[in-house]
């Protein structure tokens, strides 16, 4: 890939066809369970001008939070600046991380209640993005069937189907489950060693949770959660919360030979939004968060269930 040095002639849908080709041989190693090609290719994109360049170009032009400035007040950057963003994503993981910046947004239809955003720097988002296009196509490859949040190419709607579904052909116990402070509450050390990715990957995302979080010019060191607002973040929670539906179903049928897999429950998710729904095993359980931590069907800490006494 040729250095580009003009921002505004960049041959933008060339470096997404390259970026992409990249993405889908990550999916495809995984799929096959080839994990040493996985990291040999995570590798080559995060060197990669063309993810780079991709990635700088999402977070100063193209997402809506593109004019939120973090704990630098940079908001606005020119083509010579992007440019050198570009030539500082080289060393991933030698990017010192900056605190958060700290925003209340307030929930719609809740008076009174407010969402805790931690906004980063440009720089950070633009690492962030870089090591998404990463991380994202290997876990596609892994994440369970009815996971729909902050997935690409599904949406709530896609969810509300599942849920229909599944409980369309006879009566059945659904049970909904919102997992409180679910972002905010995220265990670092086990989501890190879960991620199963290159070294430089792991590094960079543990300064990004640990970078802090800075309100009213007071520093608030960070010991759990990923920060809402962070682009990395839906994703970290979803690879926290993969293997829900699997433990669901273990907690209340323990597989067992011959074991009729229709009693099994069901578990259909959207980010940490729950709907389980079975034919008897919930009029005798609850369902209790505890610390939050996805079989493969789709081509691109957890929640304990225990017997009442």
């Amino acid at each position: 890939m040729p250095i580009i040095e003009d921002w505004t002639g960049a041959p933008w849908r060339k470096l997404e066809q390259h970026l992409y080709r990249l993405q889908k041989r990550i999916y495809q190693a995984q799929d096959r369970g080839n994990v040493k090609v996985v990291h040999s290719l995570q590798r080559l994109l995060v060197k990669s001008r063309a993810a780079r360049m991709l990635a700088v170009r999402r977070v100063t032009q193209e997402n809506q939070g593109k004019q939120t400035a973090g704990v630098d007040g940079v908001k606005a950057l020119g083509p010579a600046v992007r440019l050198l963003f570009v030539d500082r994503l080289r060393t991933l993981d030698g990017i010192p991380a900056q605190p958060v910046r700290r925003m209340l947004i307030p929930k719609a239809g809740k008076p009174g209640e407010f969402r805790p955003l931690g906004i980063p720097v440009l720089l950070d988002r633009a690492a962030q993005t870089l090591a998404t296009f990463a991380l994202e196509p290997q876990w596609e490859a892994r994440f369970e069937a009815n996971s729909y949040g902050f997935r690409p190419g599904r949406s709530g709607h896609d969810a509300i189907e599942a849920i229909y579904l599944t409980i369309v052909q006879q009566p059945k116990y659904v049970l909904d489950a919102d997992i409180k402070g679910c972002f905010d509450h995220i265990a670092q050390e086990p989501l890190l060693n879960k991620l199963d990715t290159i070294p430089r990957i792991r590094r960079a995302v543990k300064a990004w949770l640990r970078a802090g979080v800075l309100v009213e010019g007071v520093f608030t060191p960070t010991t759990a959660g990923t920060p809402q607002g962070g682009c990395a973040s839906p994703l970290l929670a979803n690879i926290a919360l993969h293997g829900l539906e699997q433990a669901a179903a273990a907690a209340v049928y323990p597989a067992e030979p011959g074991e009729d897999r229709r009693r099994r429950p069901v578990l259909i998710r959207y980010a940490d939004l729950c709907r389980a729904r079975h034919k008897s095993a919930y009029a005798g359980c609850r369902v209790m968060p505890t610390a939050v931590g996805r079989t493969r069907e789709d081509p691109w800490g957890a929640v304990g269930i225990t017997q009442r006494p």
